[in-house]
């Protein structure tokens, strides 16, 4: 008798449908603030993330989003903000022995080929009013920069002093360390609590000027400071994306006729974040609203939302962020014997503006809740895929490769190429895709089942279990925005 996860196995390979894209961004969310890091040592903490990047690489993830600032903190070496309590349990306290979460974490993923997206909270500098901060923390400097909000403390964003204290910080993780993104995700003005109104009118009052209303002011506000992030960011490493996750509805359709057909909280009017705004403007390179809901909502169906978001990408990268539990835990409306991951992905990839997801959260996918990763391994996931270009911020594809040969090691066969030459770092290649087609099959390089490799090196050992016959390897270039090279390709008998 044919066992029920069988029966679903079958059933989603049946109704896949395009599971095998060249091109995706297939990320995942790492964070700090739910204290999974808290009062390990160096040696504990890098046991556990080896461990998750592990199983996320192994289901296919090709990008890490890492939380590095929760509250105005750092989870790695900064001359401007203290160590994160969410590291020893203290903050302002270095972790001993002595070593830096985000250094050792881009290292991690650079080897394993997967982007670093460093996820900072711009605005928020405690998430309890009673946390104890560090004499050094910004909010004991500059006490007249913050609101208290809902047992919370807030930069205060009408303040240029905000901007450019946020500027500040960004520049200094952009110009240390070798970050692929930088992220922000759903936080800009605080979410509403039980009807209490951000208390900021004095500040309305004082310069408000020129705005009729407090809400077009707060989203004033908001957008300086992301059109500034997005000028800084192209400024400092104009390779470096910078990437927004916002709330999954921008508006309700009662609230402007070109929302989405939804009736809950709002980007635009109970954030006051714009994302639209800053789509269409070019101020941020990805999307990736939180569509954490089920098909069937009644508030937010996750179907009408995909749409919606798909019919209003703009020019820029749009990929889905993802709810792991709430996937597994509602059915197929149609299958009521599998969970929603086959519909989900099938709406998804549906969509040419969409070009992608990202997983919350990551100790799901460790899990192996729902079956979700396995399914993500042997279906969605199945072949390699290549993150996205950035067309809008470079177009031209790395040199390709050079002398590509042969040589015969004490370890076997190593297939070896020289890097092409570059004038500058964004023309520079960064990683190497290696194909193999079996003798009569087309060289096809939009058919991702014949990646076997993607590398940083520039050697590729052949693997001993290659049955005899004649293959041809390709090796292509991919510079730091994923733009591919020609192609390189040798002839070999085994």
């Amino acid at each position: 008798m044919i066992s029920l996860m069988a029966l679903m196995f079958l059933n989603v390979s049946a109704m896949a449908q395009n599971t095998s894209p060249k091109r995706e961004f297939r990320g995942a969310w790492i964070q700090a603030i739910n204290g999974q890091f808290k009062g390990k040592s160096a040696a504990e903490m890098q046991l556990m993330l080896t461990q998750q990047l592990d199983a996320l690489q192994a289901a296919g993830i090709n990008a890490i989003i890492f939380q590095v600032r929760p509250e105005a903190d750092a989870l790695y070496a900064s001359s401007l903000e203290p160590w994160s309590r969410y590291l020893s349990g203290v903050q302002g306290q270095a972790p001993n022995p002595y070593w830096d979460p985000m250094a050792w974490m881009i290292e991690e993923c650079h080897k394993r080929n997967m982007e670093f997206h460093a996820w900072i909270n711009p605005y928020r500098a405690k998430t309890s009013a009673s946390a104890q901060t560090d004499p050094k923390h910004i909010t004991n400097q500059h006490p007249e920069w913050f609101i208290p909000y809902n047992n919370q403390l807030f930069f205060n964003p009408a303040l240029s002093e905000s901007r450019e204290y946020i500027r500040r910080v960004i520049t200094d993780i952009i110009t240390r360390y070798d970050v692929d993104a930088l992220h922000m995700d759903d936080y800009f003005y605080p979410y509403p609590a039980n009807g209490q109104d951000f208390p900021d009118e004095a500040d309305f009052q004082r310069l408000g000027a020129g705005f009729n209303n407090k809400g077009d002011w707060r989203r004033h506000n908001v957008n300086l400071l992301i059109e500034e992030i997005h000028n800084l960011v192209r400024e400092l490493k104009p390779w470096v994306k910078f990437g927004i996750s916002p709330f999954g509805i921008y508006r309700n359709q009662k609230s402007d006729p070109l929302g989405s057909e939804t009736n809950g909280l709002q980007n635009y009017d109970d954030l006051y974040a714009d994302i639209l705004l800053w789509v269409n403007k070019g101020w941020i390179d990805y999307n990736i609203p939180q569509i954490y809901w089920h098909v069937g909502h009644p508030a937010a169906d996750y179907g009408k939302l995909v749409d919606w978001w798909a019919k209003n990408a703009g020019n820029r990268l749009l990929y889905i962020g993802q709810s792991i539990l709430n996937t597994v835990q509602n059915a197929d409306p149609q299958h009521p014997n599998q969970h929603q991951l086959p519909l989900k992905m099938r709406l998804q990839r549906q969509y040419q503006t969409i070009e992608g997801s990202c997983q919350w959260y990551t100790q799901n996918i460790v899990d192996n809740v729902g079956n979700y990763t396995e399914l993500l391994k042997q279906v969605y996931h199945k072949y390699p895929a290549l993150p996205p270009t950035s067309p809008f911020i470079d177009n031209k594809a790395p040199g390709k490769v050079k002398k590509l040969s042969f040589i015969v090691t004490d370890d076997g066969l190593v297939l070896m190429w020289l890097a092409p030459k570059a004038k500058t770092e964004m023309d520079k290649a960064v990683q190497y895709v290696i194909y193999r087609f079996a003798k009569g099959e087309r060289v096809d390089l939009s058919d991702p089942s014949h990646i076997v490799a993607v590398t940083r090196d520039t050697y590729y050992n052949l693997p001993f279990s290659l049955e005899p016959g004649q293959y041809t390897y390709v090796v292509t270039a991919l510079d730091r925005l994923h733009n591919e090279s020609k192609l390189a390709k040798k002839k070999i008998k085994l």
